[in-house]
């Protein structure tokens, strides 16, 4: 295990969050990492886990010891009559779905991006979209856990099934994540379909845009009358990927160099903003391919930018996004980048955004350097009167006084958070926001 003792600042990958650790660790095992919180609780000491850096948040910030993830990505058993994968929980979401395809299985649905590492995304409560597919760490049937106590818990469905529950959406608050077994599915390709639609033809019934395939997104720059629409179908048709040349001309120049362009004229000259949004609009065009599931899930994201996003019932999203639309409108300062509108299903992890309820998400971006404050707080202000519920790894201003009556198992969550971490080991500001005070047992 490498120590690093001199102090260097560590970022988030968008820029927006970092931190002076006292110790940068990368542990290779689970052992490695035990001794670390031992040695952190002995001493007072706080430790934090930091994966790809995905996260707008400062949920894995410390001056304490930091942890990275980066050395434990190793692959320890595929099963392939179960379909389920033992990994070490800091393997990059990108790695292991090369990884699964080779032994023909697939995880069962991704977000956009793939560069996470798995502990991250099952912390964070990361999920993509699709009607019938619930968060990421829903998927988790087993995962070793490193408690504050520097205790090796293995949590599976037959054994602590409470704390596996709590724990596949743990905000890094119950310990370190160090293996994980998941569930798999076979390999499977999607029949991707991108079209542009009326805003209103979509939200006016959700309920049948998201029945219209098996995952479905959409992008609405606001005051525009269209959307830019996705729709994936499962299938076991052959691959029909695009052509490399136009991969390039799509993924790589128009959504990242052409687009990361237009954003910093936007940025600079705040009087094009409004010609950003219709340049994307206008230029959307439709496409249909067909290729290896974690290719269409995710594609490549370059331009830098924050985020804010949240789960609110699937019936609301239509007035609300009518709110957001209005919001822009009296912005000084309108977004750069389109609002995202996706779904996913109800899941049973107390701290899970998709605890008991099928959510519609609706996530806001701005493109970094850009104003982004007024924006950000007024789509809060709409999500609450919805009781929204917000990303766990991306920004949003809340506190465990706002979110506690959001979640009715809060107080499940907070007595194995007081049972795994007694000493506050995993505490940091972030965590102390939005979870509060670690309350003894049997208070």
């Amino acid at each position: 295990m490498r120590r690093l003792m001199s102090p260097q600042v560590r970022r988030n990958w968008a820029g927006n969050e970092a931190c002076v650790p006292d110790t940068f660790a990368t542990p290779r095992s689970t052992a490695e990492v035990a001794s670390l919180v031992r040695e952190a609780q002995a001493q007072s000491g706080r430790v934090k886990v930091i994966g790809a850096g995905h996260s707008f948040t400062p949920i894995a910030m410390t001056k304490g010891t930091l942890v990275s993830m980066d050395q434990m990505n190793l692959v320890f058993e595929i099963d392939p009559e179960t379909c389920q994968v033992r990994v070490q929980a800091g393997i990059r979401l990108k790695d292991l779905n090369t990884i699964l395809a080779a032994a023909g299985l697939a995880l069962p649905n991704l977000g956009d991006i793939n560069v996470q590492s798995l502990a991250g995304a099952i912390s964070t409560a990361t999920h993509g979209t699709g009607r019938d597919s619930p968060n990421i760490g829903a998927n988790v049937v087993a995962m070793d856990l490193v408690t504050g106590t520097g205790e090796v818990l293995h949590l599976s469905e037959t054994e602590n099934p409470g704390t596996l529950s709590a724990a596949r959406a743990g905000l890094g608050a119950l310990g370190v994540i160090t293996e994980v077994t998941i569930q798999c599915v076979p390999s499977f390709n999607l029949h991707a379909i991108e079209t542009v639609e009326p805003l209103a033809s979509l939200t006016g019934d959700i309920e049948a845009f998201i029945h219209s395939a098996d995952h479905t997104e959409l992008f609405w720059m606001p005051g525009a009358r269209r959307a830019r629409v996705k729709r994936n179908h499962r299938t076991t048709e052959t691959a029909r990927p695009q052509p490399r040349l136009a991969y390039i001309r799509d993924k790589w120049i128009g959504e990242n160099i052409g687009f990361g362009l237009m954003c910093r004229a936007g940025r600079s000259v705040p009087s094009l903003a409004p010609v950003v949004g219709k340049v994307l609009t206008s230029s959307s065009h439709e496409r249909e391919l067909i290729d290896r599931s974690d290719r269409i899930f995710s594609s490549p994201r370059h331009v830098r930018f924050l985020e804010m996003e949240y789960g609110i019932e699937l019936a609301a999203i239509g007035e609300a996004l009518d709110r957001v639309g209005a919001l822009v409108k009296e912005l000084s300062f309108p977004p750069l980048f389109p609002i995202e509108v996706r779904v996913s299903a109800a899941d049973d992890a107390p701290l899970s955004t998709g605890y008991g309820r099928r959510s519609g998400w609706i996530a806001v971006h701005q493109y970094k350097g850009a104003p982004y404050e007024a924006y950000f707080r007024g789509v809060e202000q709409i999500m609450d009167d919805y009781g929204g519920r917000p990303h766990w790894g991306k920004m949003h201003y809340q506190s465990a006084a706002t979110l506690e009556s959001r979640y009715p198992e809060w107080e499940r969550f907070a007595e194995v958070r007081a049972r795994l971490d007694p000493d506050g080991v995993f505490r940091n500001s972030y965590l102390d926001r939005v979870l509060g005070p670690i309350r003894p047992l049997g208070q």
